[in-house]
């Protein structure tokens, strides 16, 4: 059975910048099926669109199936895993610099877990065991402290990198080889 990988870019990304273009040749190498999706109108996010344009690309999703989200990435990807049917299975999802709750941006309040619009946690857990969360110790978007909460939510291991920012180019990310590792690991362990 073909491994799939789907990334998901964060609020105002593209699907070929920071450290997306390596993983992609990286994985390709190592024969994974891989879509970095192009999410809709990254500027202005709209969780309903986002959420829309995965299902749409990944179909039906199955214990082949990867995720890798970054920042709002990782919300959107949870949020897609909670709307899945209860018996669904993922292989696994790798989620680097995410949140779950209020990160000062009001424009993207959709996608936040408030008492509102909650994330079943449970649920997501059940549907995808295998999560880990990376971040960083110097990130200026995501204090850490949200990021460890957000990774406590959901049951996910968790990696502090040194140094990092916000895991974008002009943090001099452009290669992130702890995802590739944690991938490489999720599809080797059954």
């Amino acid at each position: 059975m073909n491994k799939r990988v789907f990334l998901i870019h964060g609020w105002d990304g593209r699907s070929n910048n920071h450290w997306f273009p390596w993983l992609i040749a990286e994985l390709k190498a190592r024969y994974f099926a891989v879509d970095a999706i192009s999410m809709p109108t990254p500027a202005t996010p709209h969780l309903k669109d986002w959420l829309g344009a995965i299902k749409e690309a990944v179909g039906t999703p199955d214990e082949h199936t990867y995720f890798v989200g970054h920042s709002l990435g990782c919300v959107t990807i949870v949020r897609y895993l909670e709307s899945l049917p209860k018996k669904a299975k993922v292989g696994g999802a790798v989620l680097v610099a995410g949140f779950s709750g209020n990160i000062s941006s009001p424009e993207l309040a959709e996608f936040y877990a408030t008492p509102e619009r909650p994330i079943d946690f449970a649920r997501v857990k059940s549907i995808c065991p295998k999560i880990m969360t990376i971040f960083s110790d110097d990130d200026p978007v995501v204090p850490l402290v949200k990021g460890i909460s957000f990774a406590k939510s959901i049951g996910a291991k968790v990696i502090i990198e040194k140094g990092k920012g916000h895991f974008c180019k002009d943090d001099g990310v452009t290669a992130l080889p702890v995802v590739l590792e944690t991938l490489t690991n999720f599809t080797h362990e059954r």
